[in-house]
């Protein structure tokens, strides 16, 4: 059984057709490439799921229920997240705050008083996700700010399984980090895999794509115009798709 499924998806900004039909299923603790040239449509596929733009057309179910008309914060309780670009990470504030950004556990002293948060607790927490994990960071009391671009990202995944999500989705991980960065997030993904924790993996490195998933799905133009088995395929024929020369 699928754990998401995009049946007949539309999407448009005014006269702008963006999605056009898009069918999409994802299974527990499969890696999917999607990847397609700018404009395809990808990330407006991703807010599709995420919540973060309602469809016009077409229904998005995750976990066996029918998810269409959820808001985000809806999805994201029932186990869908999403590592955009730009990470959203608050450069001044430490590791293990930024593990809990905006979702803060909270205590009240003596059962009275205005509830505080628990740093204690998100220390705590955060130590043992980092751990988990195997991110090497020098301290959870950093700023985040002052770590390297791949010790970043991978502070947005753990950030990310705290919640224990059964969905991934990331956008260009690895576009700007360094080879060595790159291969400990992808490491990460195999982790989450493993876990058996589905993850859409959005690239435009190709590299990257072959040797983290499983599928890899062409969007071209607001239509999946190729589903493929990553051993069934090569980049030449995934290349040909993206600029329209396949078919």
């Amino acid at each position: 059984m699928s754990l998401l499924k995009l049946t007949d998806l539309h999407k448009s900004f005014g006269a702008v057709k963006v999605l056009r039909g898009v069918n999409l299923e994802v299974a527990a603790g499969e890696v999917i490439g999607l990847v397609g040239d700018n404009g395809a449509g990808k990330s407006t596929l991703m807010k599709t799921i995420t919540g973060v733009y309602p469809v016009d057309d077409g229904m998005v179910r995750f976990d066996d229920e029918d998810v269409t008309h959820l808001n985000p914060g809806e999805r994201r309780a029932r186990g869908i997240e999403m590592i955009y670009q730009d990470l959203a990470l608050a450069g001044q504030q430490d590791v293990a705050n930024n593990i809990f950004l905006g979702r803060e556990p909270t205590k009240r002293l003596w059962g009275i008083l205005p509830s505080f948060v628990d740093k204690a607790r998100i220390d705590s927490e955060a130590q043992k996700m980092i751990d988990r994990l195997g991110v090497r960071i020098p301290s959870i009391h950093l700023p985040v700010g002052m770590l390297s671009g791949g010790q970043q990202q991978t502070i947005a995944i753990a950030r990310a399984l705290t919640f224990q999500p059964k969905l991934v989705i990331m956008d260009e991980p690895t576009a700007a980090l360094a080879v060595r960065e790159v291969q400990s997030v992808l490491d990460l993904i195999e982790q989450m895999r493993s876990e058996g924790i589905a993850v859409i993996l959005i690239s435009h490195r190709l590299n990257d794509v072959f040797e983290a998933c499983g599928r890899i799905v062409v969007l071209r133009q607001g239509s999946v115009i190729a589903d493929l088995n990553k051993k069934e395929t090569n980049m030449n024929e995934v290349v040909s798709y993206i600029v329209g020369a396949h078919g």
